[in-house]
């Protein structure tokens, strides 16, 4: 084991950053919003439901005058009609919850079965357009570890632009005859760097968390690397961060000794001022 690139590693241990996430990460109110509006015509429609005390009746006189309006009562328990959620019934069968519209009757039943009509009669909601937009809110947290990935590529690209380094974005291994090498898979690369010296194909990621992916990550790109880095005028890099990374050590040290181009949001400048050298 070469002992610089053992200091190295623990240096690049220590500098893991315990987020990326900037104030706007939380929520994306901007799709969030372009969701409500999209259906807030139905849920001002269900507004008349409110406040009910015979709900059986209210939701007839409702579907006499337009049925469609019960398409996006998944979404007031928090469920999207994407999803296709199932129900177990009384007799033992399954059903699908967008099912339940198909009818008067499966509307009253689901609005029953659901607490839906308790929470419509004891005016616990006001507005359902405000109560659906809080509801698309915490929906919208499960789109975070995508958006976590997606702010990673934002800063790096941040860096790349402050240093005057040109790069492309998403750039497929099919592009370059040359990499064949990789195989009949077509691969993307999150930037390429072109210099004077060779293209530089990089893949960029933060894991704030552990899990096994982790370690399925660190093990495809030290198998990628070596492929990559065989081609005349291609080097492949690894730009990641996160204290996720602790729970996965061992495996991303066997990667860094695998990978002469591993950085973090730290060790990025080298990486930096390496490709403005290489450009003069």
């Amino acid at each position: 084991m070469n002992t610089d690139r053992k200091e190295q590693f623990d240096k690049f241990m220590l500098q893991l950053k315990e987020t990326n996430a900037t104030l706007d990460f939380y929520c994306d109110f901007k799709k969030i919003e372009a969701n409500v509006e999209a259906i807030a015509i139905k849920l001002n429609q269900l507004n008349y439901l409110i406040g009910q005390t015979d709900m059986d009746a209210a939701i007839r006189r409702l579907w006499e005058e337009n049925k469609n309006v019960f398409s996006v009562l998944e979404i007031l328990i928090a469920v999207r009609s994407s999803d296709n959620k199932k129900a177990i019934m009384p007799d033992g069968g399954v059903k699908l919850l967008s099912t339940f519209f198909d009818s008067v009757e499966g509307v009253i039943e689901y609005v029953h079965g659901t607490g839906l009509c308790e929470v419509f009669q004891n005016k616990k909601i006001t507005n359902l357009v405000d109560y659906v937009f809080g509801v698309e809110t915490g929906l919208d947290t499960n789109a975070r570890k995508n958006r976590s990935g997606h702010l990673m590529e934002g800063q790096v690209a941040s860096i790349f632009d402050r240093a005057g380094i040109a790069y492309r974005e998403e750039v497929y291994s099919t592009e370059y005859p040359a990499l064949s090498v990789l195989g009949e898979d077509k691969k993307r690369f999150d930037f390429v760097v072109e210099t004077n010296r060779c293209k530089y194909l990089m893949e960029v990621n933060f894991y704030s968390g552990g899990g096994s992916k982790l370690n399925e990550v660190a093990r495809a790109y030290s198998e990628l690397s070596p492929k990559i880095n065989a081609v005349d005028g291609f080097e492949f890099v690894w730009i990641t961060d996160g204290i996720g990374w602790k729970s996965a050590r061992n495996k991303l040290e066997e990667a860094f000794y695998a990978i002469p181009n591993v950085y973090n949001l730290t060790t990025i400048e080298e990486f930096v001022k390496q490709v403005k050298e290489e450009m003069l």
